[in-house]
């Protein structure tokens, strides 16, 4: 076994906090991919784009993942980055072949244009809205809008509206509950709410 399968092989057993033969391992492994890339990349790379018929983010995916074998099998199967290159063109075609296969079983069915529901930006509903809650808010007792006011329309914490309102923090948090509980009811009763 060579000295760089065997580097390759103990970064990946060899946990990165283990001093300088971790970090050394590590450095092992990532010159190993480094140097797959850069001697195999652009050839697997096209030849998985053609067989995807030019699908480049797909064929990207499949080189990616014949890489992580490769890291993984380095050990095993005596492989160097320059005498890889019948087993990644192999590995390549069975990744393709495989996605192949993915894709028949679940093919992609293209949506027809009438079929999609655009919709266009019409502030009709949220001018609806607002008039059915402001109705709503006017049933409150105005100690009931106060609270929600500064807790959900200006976003004030329960810390600051207490100290604004001169009321214990509890108290804050009841009254919000109490008021949205009415609030609640009122938007039910006008049909907005079930």
């Amino acid at each position: 076994m060579s000295d760089e399968q065997t580097a390759v092989r103990t970064a990946r057993t060899v946990p990165a906090g283990d001093g300088s033969a971790g970090q050394a391992a590590a450095d092992e492994a990532e010159r190993f991919v480094r140097d797959l890339y850069a001697e195999h990349g652009q050839a697997l790379l096209t030849y998985a784009a053609r067989q995807l018929d030019n699908d480049w983010h797909r064929a990207q995916d499949l080189v990616q993942e014949a890489a992580v074998r490769a890291w993984r099998h380095s050990g095993s199967l005596a492989l160097t980055p320059s005498g890889t290159r019948p087993w990644l063109f192999r590995v390549v075609k069975n990744l393709v072949i495989d996605d192949h296969r993915a894709r028949a079983v679940r093919p992609r069915v293209p949506r027809q244009l009438d079929d999609v529901d655009i919709t266009v930006g019409d502030s009709t509903d949220r001018l609806l809205t607002a008039h059915i809650v402001t109705e709503a808010l006017a049933d409150l007792t105005p100690q009931q809008r106060r609270i929600l006011r500064e807790m959900y329309f200006n976003g004030h914490s329960v810390g600051y509206v207490s100290e604004l309102l001169g009321i214990p923090p509890g108290t804050v948090k009841s009254r919000t509950y109490y008021a949205m509980r009415a609030l609640k009811r009122a938007l039910t009763a006008r049909g907005v709410l079930e």
